[in-house]
């Protein structure tokens, strides 16, 4: 489905009232307010349940239009966008003075992206500002790639969902700090870590932690209803089997390297091999598997390359550890 303009004028209007507005990117539907507005910006907060310590995106409207959100664009920063904006990349810098520090979790820095997406593109333009944005969820729960995913979890609580289609890349941007003297990795995402090496010529670390917060570091994140347990592609059958036997209603991610293999569940997802089309359909996937009632889903993590290193970033927050452990089987 494509936004009519009148849809995306009204959307900017709302932008402009204070108010926020879902609408799609090319990852995944973002929760947008004016960037430059602190009170819409503290509404973000609100309406997701963030804290306030986690910093937010801003999108803007080309690269060309970076330097009036930052203090500076080192060269990494220039050859980056020049390279993949539009399109699934945040890039980390120093702050400028158009962003206010409740957008940036009171850092001094600031993660910016161009989304490759019409619908955001002409919503962009037609607000004519920076739209701040983190995923149009609940804090930590399965990110919305549909504007009825929107709708479900957030209801009224946002003025206006500008629906633009299912997303295409399905997990979010990849970023990349290049505050320091060597650009890394902070959250791998749609853009791949040998994507990014090949045009800056040299190795990029993806550090577990670093100095500087950016979205997505919770150790619980993308996070479905059901608890999710990881495992090796070849335990996924008989963790599964356990778990059933164990009373619980069993959802599972069936690897391709055991796709004709039996297996006792409440509900199958045969994963696809392309790690593409993976990453397209994750956060669907867990909801679905939300939907048909189950409350464990077994899964292994994919090679950690191209796209599998972002699909296994998430299924590990997807894991992580929450207040209340499941009974008998192992905390991987």
């Amino acid at each position: 489905m494509t936004a009519r303009t009148h849809d995306i004028e009204k959307a900017a209007g709302v932008l402009r009232a204070g108010g926020l507005v879902a609408f799609p990117t090319e990852t995944v539907y973002g929760l947008g307010a004016n960037a430059e507005d602190p009170a819409a910006v503290a509404r973000i907060f609100q309406v997701k349940g963030r804290p306030p310590s986690h910093p937010l995106i801003v999108h803007i409207g080309g690269a060309e239009l970076l330097g009036d959100w930052v203090q500076d664009v080192p060269e990494a920063a220039r050859v980056l966008a020049e390279r993949f904006w539009p399109g699934p990349l945040t890039l980390v810098l120093r702050r400028g003075r158009r962003v206010p520090l409740e957008a940036t979790g009171g850092l001094e820095t600031v993660a910016v992206r161009v989304p490759d997406h019409p619908v955001a593109l002409a919503l962009l333009s037609a607000f004519g500002g920076g739209v701040t944005a983190p995923s149009a969820n609940r804090f930590g729960s399965v990110s919305p790639t549909a504007a009825d995913h929107v709708r479900a979890e957030l209801g009224e609580a946002v003025d206006f969902v500008l629906d633009g289609g299912p997303c295409e890349v399905g997990v979010e941007s990849t970023i990349v700090d290049v505050t320091g003297d060597v650009p890394s990795i902070l959250r791998p995402g749609g853009v791949t870590r040998e994507e990014l090496e090949t045009v800056l010529g040299c190795p990029l670390a993806v550090p577990s932690t670093s100095r500087v917060r950016v979205p997505g570091q919770h150790p619980s994140h993308y996070a479905p209803r059901a608890r999710v347990v990881l495992v090796e592609p070849e335990e996924v059958v008989a963790e599964a089997e356990l778990a059933q036997e164990l009373g619980h209603q069993v959802g599972v991610f069936l690897p391709p390297s055991v796709a004709d293999a039996p297996v006792k569940a409440n509900a199958v997802v045969a994963l696809p091999a392309s790690m593409a089309a993976y990453a397209r359909g994750l956060y669907g996937f867990l909801r679905e598997l939300d939907e048909q009632g189950c409350d464990l889903i077994v899964a292994s993590v994919p090679a950690e390359e191209g796209l599998g290193l972002a699909i296994a970033n998430r299924l590990r927050r997807a894991a992580g550890p929450r207040p209340s452990s499941v009974p008998g089987l192992q905390e991987r």
